[in-house]
Parts: C-alpha cells; sequence; structure tokens
C-alpha cells in the first residue's frame, strides 16, 4: 500500500513539536542494554499509552527497538483518535534518540505507511524494514514485526482488516468487563488473551506462525528472532532457533529486554504498582 503524508501526520506533529515537557532525566530509571517492544497501536482507544509512558520512564536502554504496529494507520483511517497521551508517547520516543539512545522503527501491517519511508531518519529514529541486533554474548537476532508470515495478511487482507474490526470490538468489551471487576475489586483480565488460549485454530495459528519465523530466522543464519505482531509475549526455543515475541502493548504491556550481560529476558509492566515495579514472568529459554 502506497504511503501518504497524511498516515504519517501524528509522528510528523510529534517530531515537529519541539516544546516536549518531559522530565525523564529527574527520574531515576533501570538501564537495561536493549528493549523491545511492539504493537501499541498509538490512534486507538484500547492504546494503553500511559502505561507505556510510565515504563519508558522506568526503564532506559542503549537500544530501543519499536517492532511494528506502533501507529495504527487502519483505525486512524476509519476515525480520527489521537488524544495527548499518545503524542506523549511519540515525545518521549524522540527524547530517548535525542539522548543518545539508537531507536529503531520497523514497521508492521498497521503502520504500513511508514514503509515508504525506510532508510530515513525522524527526529534520530532509524525507519528500516529490518534489523540484526547483537546481543552482549554475541548472539545474532534478526528483528522483524512478523506480518510477511501471516498468510492473512499477504493472501486475504481483505479478512484480516474483518479480523481487525472484531478484535476491536472483543477489546471494547473487555473495558466493560474490567470496569465491572474493578468495581469488584478484581484484578484485570483479558478476554482476547484468554480466547486465544481457548480456542484451537487460534493455538494452532501462533504454533504455526512462531515455527514459520524461526525458520525463517535460521535459514538466515541468525541464532533467534524477536517479532511481534500476533499479540502473544513468548520465549522459547524453537528446533535450536530462540523465537521471542516482545507482546504487545494493549492487553499484555510486555516488552523484551536485553541486560547488560546479554540475557534477556520478557518483563510485564504493572502500573497499579510502583512506577519502577516490573512483573519479571520468563527468564531466558538456555540457548
Amino acid at each position: 500500500m502506497r504511503a501518504g503524508p497524511d498516515a504519517f501526520a501524528p509522528l510528523m506533529r510529534g517530531m515537529l513539536d519541539s516544546a516536549s515537557t518531559d522530565d525523564d532525566d529527574h527520574h531515576p530509571a533501570h538501564r537495561y542494554r536493549a528493549i523491545f517492544v511492539s504493537d501499541v497501536h498509538l490512534g486507538t482507544a484500547g492504546c494503553q499509552a500511559q502505561a507505556l509512558l510510565g515504563f519508558l520512564k522506568a526503564n532506559r536502554s542503549d537500544y530501543l527497538y519499536l517492532v511494528g504496529d506502533i501507529v495504527d494507520g487502519w483505525q486512524l483511517r476509519r476515525r480520527w483518535f489521537w488524544p495527548q497521551s499518545h503524542n506523549d508517547v511519540v515525545q518521549k520516543l524522540l527524547r530517548r534518540a535525542r539522548k543518545g539512545c539508537k531507536v529503531v522503527f520497523i514497521p508492521g501491517n498497521h503502520d504500513e505507511f511508514a514503509r515508504g519511508f525506510l532508510g530515513h531518519e525522524f527526529g534520530g529514529i532509524e525507519v528500516r524494514e529490518d534489523a540484526v541486533h547483537t546481543t552482549a554474548d554475541g548472539r545474532k537476532l534478526w528483528i522483524t514485526h512478523g506480518d510477511y508470515f501471516d498468510g492473512v495478511i499477504q493472501c486475504a487482507k481483505w479478512l484480516a482488516f474483518l479480523g481487525d474490526n472484531l478484535y476491536e470490538f472483543t477489546l471494547k468489551l473487555n473495558r466493560y468487563l474490567n470496569g465491572l471487576r474493578a468495581r469488584l475489586g478484581l484484578p484485570y483480565w483479558s478476554l482476547s488473551a484468554y480466547l486465544k488460549q481457548k480456542v484451537k485454530t487460534a493455538l494452532n495459528y501462533v504454533t504455526d506462525f512462531e515455527v514459520a519465523v524461526a525458520q525463517a530466522a535460521r535459514s538466515l543464519g541468525h541464532d533467534g528472532v524477536v517479532c511481534g505482531h500476533i499479540h502473544r509475549a513468548e520465549m522459547r526455543d524453537i528446533n535450536g532457533t530462540l523465537y521471542c515475541n516482545d507482546g504487545d502493548w494493549v492487553e499484555s504491556r510486555s516488552a523484551l529486554v536485553e541486560h547488560l550481560d546479554g540475557r534477556l529476558e520478557l518483563v510485564y509492566w504493572n502500573e497499579e504498582q510502583t512506577s519502577s515495579t516490573l512483573v519479571h514472568a520468563q527468564q531466558e529459554v538456555a540457548a
């Protein structure tokens, strides 16, 4: 799909707005070597922008990879939705680049308009089709959003748009249910994540996707792969290749991080706890 300047307007406006009120330098932060996030879906009501801002404020890194679907161009074409918190996320990312963090943006299918800007930089953020990251312990990780391995996206885009609409409906229902749960004193619960775990066809799709991405990384000579796209945080060994999916910032509020020694870990942000608290959920599979 041809990229147009109007579709890229949210990021462009954020770059032109240099009067940032960000107080990033005044907050203690945990430092990682690299942070990988994807599927933020700025421009949608389901985007948990405030949670992402809290995570970025509490955690810094030398490398920051934006692994696709950062902006949801599909939804913005249907209905414009861009609150201040979404612009604040853009400002935070730009500030990281200005402060010396290497920020790489790899567009996904929802922000495919940005693929018209491959090879360019915006405010110090590189736009690339994919990337290879070498960890501190020497492993090479291929970074790709993952939509090229989705048969629905590639072969029947109209079906993907239909699925996107159904997913948005599920998220709206999920917000309503969690509003009730909050009033009852119950914790957050993801309906769509539950359905993904219980519906057999969804599980088969996830498994096929993970295997296909890992095989592609192995065929390219890499030790592992980092992707997003399916909104399911995971880290496991697949036939000798390390498969990492950093999850999303619509449901799971998850990220993949590389520690200074090269160790990889999935972390989940819990905004109900202190601003510097992460829920460390899964250590790296032995390579």
